[in-house]
């Protein structure tokens, strides 16, 4: 190719050593080839700058009047709240959606792109496992309108509708100052995803200036699921340091921790410690004692992302958007 070229799938296919209609396929997402012509493909891609010819792809296949909808894991109340909004979005729009669930686990989120590929959606709204897959590289290299919810992907250039990680811990560590916690165990997410990294690294950057102690034996990570979280709550009991509140960073997390400290502890002695959450669910009000939590606002998270894949579809710009946290204070006693 001469400098300034632009590439074309020719040129990928021919890079690849495959033909044509291979690579076309490997682009547009389908399962119906091989894994090393897709890692060859791809590769080509990538170190040909290619970029897919939106107008000409745009003639080549019917619009369908179909979004696809890939959430994290739909058994967490969050993605729930999320995906009917989305869909009730979609429908005031003139969309259907087809959502799947990728159960956090990279390798079933896969499974379901070359899915949405087949059905040829007209655009993607995607909650990411945090990394670029190969097949995730190929929807990116099909020119499939997209955007995140909730969670985005370093380094790719899509509008990301979202929490407000940063305010949302913010919240929390003004709560854990005023209710007088220093020694505080601190249990997150994987840092490949983009919710997991933001909250340890905000709940890092701001627990000296609240008074909470840097000691890094209260931190642990799990995978954004109960029982994970479940067992770094175990490993930081196991460590013998002392605590008196813990910080779970999502949902599940806290539901993981307050299971692990009940059944460790001890339904009186887990009652002393309290519980503050990033998520909330419907139980915590609940729960004795009451768990105060950040309130993520799912419903507008999901309206909003797909007005912005709307925006998309037709050629206008979508910006993305970071949607403010609320905070729900259910501190029943004074532990000072």
């Amino acid at each position: 190719m001469e400098v300034g070229q632009v590439a074309t799938i020719k040129d990928v296919a021919a890079r690849a050593g495959v033909a044509l209609g291979t690579a076309s396929r490997v682009l547009s997402g389908s399962s119906q080839t091989s894994a090393d012509s897709r890692s060859r493909v791809l590769a080509a891609a990538t170190e040909l700058g290619y970029i897919a010819n939106g107008p000409a792809r745009s003639l080549r296949r019917a619009r369908t009047d179909v979004l696809g909808l890939l959430v994290s894991d739909i058994r967490n109340p969050f993605f729930s709240e999320l995906a009917h909004a989305a869909e009730q979005e979609a429908r005031r729009h003139g969309y259907t959606v087809l959502l799947a669930n990728a159960n956090e686990d990279a390798e079933q989120a896969d499974a379901y792109l070359r899915t949405f590929a087949g059905q040829r959606i007209d655009g993607l709204l995607f909650s990411p496992q945090g990394t670029i897959s190969p097949q995730v590289a190929a929807t990116l290299a099909s020119g499939l309108p997209l955007v995140f919810l909730n969670r985005t992907i370093e380094g790719v250039d899509a509008p990301l509708y979202g929490a407000d990680n940063a305010q949302g811990v913010q919240q929390v560590l003004t709560w854990l100052q005023s209710r007088g916690h220093r020694d505080v165990a601190f249990i997150g997410g994987p840092d490949t995803i983009s919710t997991g990294a933001e909250r340890r690294a905000a709940y890092l950057a701001g627990r000296e200036a609240h008074g909470i102690s840097a000691d890094d034996r209260l931190l642990d990570a799990g995978d954004f699921l109960a029982g994970g979280a479940a067992e770094a709550m175990g490993r930081i009991i196991d460590r013998g340091v002392s605590f008196t509140a813990v910080f779970g960073a999502n949902g599940q997390t806290t539901l993981g921790a307050v299971r692990a400290l009940r059944e460790r502890l001890g339904a009186e002695q887990a009652a002393r410690i309290e519980i503050v959450s990033f998520d909330d669910l419907d139980w915590f009000e609940f729960a004795s004692p009451p768990i105060s939590a950040v309130r993520n606002d799912a419903s507008s998270i999901g309206r909003l992302g797909v007005r912005g894949l709307v925006d998309l579809l037709a050629g206008r710009d979508a910006a993305g958007q970071r949607i403010p946290t609320t905070f729900a204070d259910r501190a029943v006693r004074d532990i000072r």
